[in-house]
């Protein structure tokens, strides 16, 4: 029995499946019905093992996270879990970050829609707030398939048996936590089935009969790269019209901008030193040519000389890039090359114009190549 559990671990790690003990079983000599029920006490479902965790311990958390919330139907919640997120020492204080972190303080119900372009750090400071009060956060990617049965929850089969499993809207209801609803405007109108619950009013699980009231610090944050209202110029497609009477459900919406040159130089020093990129003078320097290069970007872009932008997040995914590669002329190109090439050419060629070591360093590393 030791032997094979060595294998297993050896050869499949902590978790694994049927199929990993019938070759373990065929290794040492003897069948998968024996071996599968010396494993028995590590069985977390059907066909699944984990050596972590005993039989004992699963049976404990089925019978503290399933009750029935009506006679006859049995429920289900999340393994119960610290939902407050980390902090991360990178994160910076910007934009409506405290009047975020105000609604969430205050703890009543207030929904608020945060809007701007991709990649300026709207999702991130909902959840740094929740990381900074210690409050959980539950985040739901919002996509057109998204329904009913993905928000509040639905019936499943467990183990043979139907249960009705509650979504994450239902558990951030209970909870008394904030739910993130984020890219809310890529959503159908399946997502009117949270009417009920903007109102601050909970919701009635039609399919078990049940009134979910919402505990104490709940609330809803919406995040989107539109008003709701489509996007014209096609620039986020998929984005959809939303019912006027969903919006109207959100009380406040803020316009979130990218940071300021200052600001973002700082992000930047903050993530190159948790990257442990030394701040010398070549690093410092290129965190602020990065900076100024996006600020005349935006800048153009708002004017309407260009079609595209470079966020905030492009510039981590550059930093990060160059903390692998060492290049700051391939770090840039790599990070880049989504862009058409009429548009990474012009954005190298600016690049180009605020750091004079850049065309020089790229035409020696061609040489040496």
């Amino acid at each position: 029995m030791e032997n094979a559990i060595q294998l297993l671990k050896e050869q499949f790690g902590t978790e694994f499946g049927a199929d990993a003990v019938r070759s373990v079983a065929s290794q040492v000599g003897t069948s998968y019905a024996t071996l599968s029920k010396k494993l028995s006490q590590y069985k977390v479902s059907r066909g699944k093992w984990n050596l972590e965790v005993t039989q004992e311990k699963v049976e404990e958390l089925e019978k503290e996270y399933s009750a029935p919330a009506v006679e006859g139907v049995a429920t289900t919640n999340f393994v119960k879990q610290n939902l407050i997120p980390q902090k991360d020492d990178t994160f910076v204080n910007f934009g409506n970050f405290s009047d975020i972190k105000k609604i969430i303080q205050s703890r009543l119900f207030y929904p608020a829609f945060i809007t701007g372009l991709s990649g300026n750090g709207k999702t991130f400071g909902v959840e740094q707030a929740c990381a900074q009060l210690g409050r959980e956060l539950i985040r739901v990617n919002i996509t057109i398939e998204t329904d009913e049965d993905d928000l509040v929850g639905g019936f499943r089969l467990v183990n043979g048996e139907t249960v009705f499993h509650k979504g994450p809207v239902i558990e951030a209801l209970e909870r008394g936590a904030i739910l993130l609803l984020d890219e809310i405007d890529l959503a159908s109108n399946k997502i009117l089935c949270l009417q009920s619950i903007l109102e601050g009013k909970g919701v009635f699980l039609k399919k078990i009969g049940q009134f979910v009231k919402p505990a104490a610090g709940f609330n809803i944050f919406a995040t989107a790269n539109t008003k709701g209202k489509g996007s014209d110029d096609g620039r986020f497609i998929g984005t959809n019209v939303l019912n006027e009477a969903f919006l109207e459900r959100f009380p406040v919406t803020f316009e979130q901008d990218y940071p300021t040159l200052a600001t973002e130089k700082k992000i930047l020093t903050n993530v190159a030193e948790s990257l442990n990129i030394p701040m010398v003078k070549e690093h410092t320097d290129f965190i602020t040519h990065l900076c100024t290069w996006s600020e005349i970007i935006r800048k153009t872009f708002n004017d309407g000389g260009i079609d595209e932008v470079i966020s905030t997040r492009r510039l981590v995914h550059i930093l990060r890039a160059y903390s692998i590669f060492g290049k700051k002329e391939k770090a840039i190109k790599v990070c880049l090359n989504r862009f058409d090439d009429e548009t990474k050419s012009t954005f190298v060629e600016l690049y180009d114009k605020i750091d004079a070591e850049f065309q020089q360093t790229e035409t020696e590393n061609k040489t040496e190549g």
